[in-house]
């Protein structure tokens, strides 16, 4: 997907020169930390571009300006922190329940409440479960580099149009604060970008019937026929849409589960207990909903012990545990453990390797 140079930029940047070069036509936020540097860039760079920026009066009304935009044909977006992104939730339901295409980054801090601006994994059940009231599902995406920031959120548009679901970008504060050299990707002109038939538009010498977008219907086997509907497309995306990074997992003595910050901390350790003579493996899930239950099933076919490794206090573990059920019959089932973090606490190489060791002494024995 990229090609060109490589510059050096802050995650929150290049989110949104990605999703500037995307085709992202209209973009409606409000500012919180750790994600500002993402709507300041936004703020220059669209209205540079002639498109849309507006800061909105809250997070509730930037995210029904994006359902708007989107309803009447542009690529839109909107971006925040764990507090801000609460406040979008309705919004993102109403969208799910329109199939509304959109894209929300949620650069992550550390809760419940307003916490504090420190990076968190802990909205990961909020993002991967709807978030929102109803029956739905949005595609999360999780980077775990600047470069993975570019590449995923220029892929969120395109998934969004192609499902019409709403598209999470799940990054936290030390991803979006972090520089690194990223190779961009070419920039996409609006007028190139695929045509949707179902906008409403407007019917000026257009010779249509005049279209709705909502959520609204009130007999219940209409709204329930709708939704078994929207089902069906969801199994359609976990069959095409899965992401995920096994690295090393074949003959590993212990698996790493992690993503985002964590999988690099993961990575880290990885090397030092390999000096010690430990293979570690480690698997990342980038699509965390469609989560790859059955490509985590098949390596835990090995039944070798998991830590799962996460900033918060037992979320993402609950997916992993759920890939266990997926393992064929009679292999041996793996043990799952748990280090987490919480209130924005990271973990560390050296506290990963530590707990390694401890679980592999306990497996000896």
């Amino acid at each position: 997907m990229s090609g060109g140079n490589k510059v050096l930029m802050k995650g929150n940047d290049a989110i949104a020169e990605a999703a500037v070069r995307a085709g992202c036509a209209a973009y409606f936020g409000y500012p919180i930390t750790p994600q500002n540097e993402l709507i300041a860039y936004m703020a220059k760079n669209m209205l540079d571009r002639g498109r849309v920026f507006i800061q909105a009066e809250s997070e509730t009304a930037a995210v029904n300006m994006v359902y708007g935009a989107s309803a009447a044909g542009a690529r839109a977006m909107t971006s925040s922190s764990s507090p801000g992104i609460s406040l979008k939730q309705e919004g993102v339901s109403y969208a799910a329940g329109a199939d509304i295409p959109m894209v929300v980054v949620n650069v992550a801090r550390a809760g419940p409440g307003l916490g504090a601006i420190a990076p968190a994994q802990s909205d990961y059940f909020q993002s991967t479960r709807g978030g929102g009231h109803g029956d739905y599902y949005c595609i999360v995406l999780a980077p775990k580099s600047v470069q993975e920031c570019a590449d995923l959120t220029y892929l969120a548009f395109d998934l969004a149009d192609e499902w019409r679901v709403p598209v999470i970008v799940l990054a936290d504060g030390m991803i979006g604060q972090m520089m690194e050299g990223v190779v961009l990707p070419p920039e996409r002109r609006l007028e190139d970008l695929p045509k949707r038939d179902w906008t409403v538009g407007h019917l000026t010498d257009q010779r249509r019937k005049a279209r709705r977008v909502t959520s609204l219907d009130l007999l219940p086997e209409n709204l329930e026929a709708k939704t078994r509907a929207r089902f069906e497309r969801y199994e359609k995306i976990k069959e095409k849409e899965i992401r995920f990074e096994a690295v090393d997992t074949e003959g590993a003595d212990i698996i790493l589960a992690a993503y985002g910050t964590s999988a690099r901390v993961a990575l880290g350790a990885k090397k030092l207990v390999e000096k010690a003579g430990v293979k570690a493996g480690l698997f990342r899930p980038v699509t965390l909903w469609p989560f790859p239950y059955t490509q985590l099933a098949k390596i835990a076919e090995s039944g070798k012990p998991i830590l799962t490794v996460e900033m918060s206090l037992g979320q993402f573990v609950e997916d992993v545990k759920l890939s266990l059920i997926e393992r064929a019959p009679g292999t041996p089932q793996s043990a799952v453990h748990l280090l987490g973090h919480s209130g924005g606490v990271i973990p560390t190489e050296e506290e990963v390797f530590e707990r390694i060791q401890t679980i592999l002494k306990g497996n000896a024995q």
